[in-house]
């Protein structure tokens, strides 16, 4: 072996006695047999001096970003949490948090001690149908045992549910191919589970009325009519600020949405407002009961603002509390569900009044398109998929219309002979 040759900045870099070139990096630190703390190291070994440099200048600016430079101990846990920490500023806070729960209530268990080169598609296939048929023990879709009565059948994790856990093993393994940490996504291989598709129910015409009806009646009734008039997303609604509504105009514009983020660790989390996607980002012209409701709005905001006198906190929020501070998302579900039972329509979610917004659009003969705008949707085949249990009442309107067209009155006998050749031909 020739004399050691270092480069600057390059690390260990040295020839091999057959003409190599070979670096060596630290990856971290072990006890040998005598207990005592030694380095364990990387080597690198190319035909040329440059590619060796090139490739541990690579290595150490992944290691420097908290990656696991040696693929071969990197476990699946190491690899998730270190994926976690990159994507954190670039992804929503809401998306994060998803994320977050899900590799640490599904992947890391199942996975997180495989080392993340040595993991199959085999591996992916077992966890999948694990997780079909594992039972919901804690959260929100765990059901609890009253005493005095029989015990609550156990409820299996949704197909649904296993997908989203499939599809963020997607992302993140895709993002160890491209640091090269892993040679192809094997989760690629592995189909989804089979998804039963859960009809949209909305609101009938009549139905909406009643509920509107009931919704004037109510402090915040206002925000409900528009999510109902104009299809706004809750977070949508609860972020609208007055300076985002042109009464003169009679327009609205969608610019960002309001979230109670809670992070892994926080017991409440806190109130942030986002921006929505690109194609979320839009401005809508309101119909006159949008417009009604809100000016109503405004004046019951002045009222409260009089009353709140000093403890009156300004944040420039449609909807607000009874002191101006923004409204909180369980308050708003609380709300709905007064004005539900007040109407006496059975109980659906928020969301469900922007379906039943684009349902009754699209019964009236408003196209697609149109629909799609005004609901921020990036793409018109959303808007189809999603109300495709419209389409049967759809065609029959498309034959009524075409009937329209073609089965005009002939015209009447004695009136076409009475024409000349001229006329008739004409």
């Amino acid at each position: 072996m020739s004399k050691r040759k270092r480069g600057s900045g390059e690390g260990s870099i040295y020839r091999l006695q057959d003409g190599r070139w070979r670096a060596a990096v630290t990856t971290g630190w072990k006890l040998n047999a005598a207990g005592k703390k030694v380095p364990t190291r990387k080597t690198i070994t190319k035909q040329t001096r440059h590619e060796v440099a090139s490739d541990l200048k690579k290595s150490l600016r992944d290691q420097q970003r908290g990656f696991n430079i040696n693929p071969n101990k990197l476990t699946v846990r190491q690899f998730l949490s270190n994926w976690l920490n990159e994507i954190k500023s670039s992804v929503a806070p809401a998306t994060y948090v998803s994320y977050e729960a899900t590799v640490r209530l599904h992947l890391v268990p199942s996975l997180g001690d495989i080392q993340l080169g040595k993991l199959s598609a085999d591996h992916v296939q077992r966890f999948k149908a694990a997780k079909l048929e594992s039972v919901i023990t804690a959260g929100a879709g765990a059901k609890k045992a009253i005493k005095g009565q029989p015990a609550p059948v156990p409820r299996l994790l949704s197909p649904t549910s296993v997908k989203y856990c499939l599809v963020v093993l997607r992302l993140a393994l895709e993002s160890a191919c491209k640091l090269d940490l892993v040679p192809r996504n094997i989760a690629l291989l592995v189909d989804f589970p089979k998804t039963e598709h859960v009809e949209i129910q909305p609101y009938t015409p009549e139905q909406s009325m009643r509920f509107l009806e009931a919704a004037k009646g109510h402090r915040i009734g206002a925000i409900f009519s528009v999510a109902l008039a104009v299809g706004l997303r809750k977070g949508e609604a609860l972020g609208l600020k007055w300076p985002a509504i042109d009464f003169g105009r009679g327009t609205l514009a969608v610019r960002v949405a309001l979230q109670r983020i809670k992070l892994p660790g926080e017991k409440k989390g806190e109130l942030l407002l986002r921006e929505p996607k690109r194609s979320s980002k839009r401005t809508i012209n309101l119909p006159q009961v949008c417009i009604s409701a809100l000016l109503q709005q405004r004046g019951l905001q002045e009222q409260e603002k009089r009353i709140a006198g000093s403890k009156w906190k300004e944040s420039g929020y449609v909807f607000t509390s009874t002191i101006g501070t923004p409204l909180e998302p369980r308050n708003l579900h609380r709300a709905f569900s007064e004005i539900v039972k007040a109407a006496h329509l059975p109980m659906v979610r928020i969301h469900d009044l922007r379906h039943a917004c684009a349902s009754l659009l699209l019964i009236q003969g408003v196209h697609p398109r149109m629909v799609m705008e005004l609901l921020g949707h990036s793409q018109i085949g959303i808007t189809l998929n999603l109300y495709s249990h419209l389409t049967p009442e759809l065609r029959r309107e498309t034959a009524n219309q075409m009937d329209a067209i073609l089965s005009r009155p002939k015209p009447d006998a004695t009136t076409v002979a009475t024409k000349t050749p001229n006329e008739a031909v004409n």
